[in-house]
């Protein structure tokens, strides 16, 4: 079992945060942000990721800090649980529908933070959390995951969906690279042998 829990604390957030990216998509997330919850939640269960997270933070000011910071623990957490990285399929990709939207998402665990994000979000907010957060979340994650991670909106107009069509391809494609191909699963997936 790949699993690897995280406690972190600054003077902006307090995170414990508990992966198991071989579980079956629970979650209990709590990061004082309805709609923050409810992405975390979708990335959860359609990876089938076990997550626990709570998260303290200054809220107060806004959601940046924690936002960022989750993304921060979220990536260490998958680099701790893949470890050496031999047996994973690297890459993963999907290109998902989510009502109006079309929206693709490919992954590669390369050793290498990249963030392509060729999103338009139309409006500032949903709810009372930041929409130009979901962009410091992700290079929060692909700067402590070491991994390279591309976005790329075909279609769409509702905020909500097409956020909601982020974390639900992220989901997916990250379980998709992450997987252990058994045929290999004593090689590293790269000709230098080394991610």
């Amino acid at each position: 079992m790949r699993k690897f829990s995280i406690n972190r604390t600054t003077n902006e957030t307090a995170i414990n945060l508990i992966l198991n990216i071989d579980g079956s998509g629970k979650s209990a997330i709590d990061t004082k942000c309805g709609f923050l919850d409810h992405m975390l939640t979708l990335f959860a269960k359609h990876g089938h990721f076990d997550l626990e997270l709570v998260c303290d933070g200054d809220i107060n000011v806004d959601y940046h800090h924690s936002a960022e910071d989750i993304g921060i623990c979220l990536g260490k957490a998958f680099a701790e649980c893949l470890g050496d990285k031999k047996g994973i399929e690297r890459y993963g990709e999907i290109i998902l529908p989510m009502d109006e939207v079309l929206m693709l998402c490919a992954v590669d665990i390369s050793g290498r933070d990249c963030l392509g994000f060729d999103v338009e979000i139309p409006n500032s907010k949903v709810g009372d959390f930041d929409t130009e957060l979901v962009e410091e979340f992700l290079l929060g994650f692909v700067r402590n995951a070491n991994i390279t991670l591309h976005f790329h909106q075909f279609t769409g107009k509702n905020t909500h969906h097409i956020i909601e069509a982020v974390f639900k391809a992220f989901g997916r494609a990250m379980a998709k690279a992450v997987k252990i191909n058994t045929a290999f699963a004593d090689e590293v997936p790269s000709s230098k042998g080394l991610l």
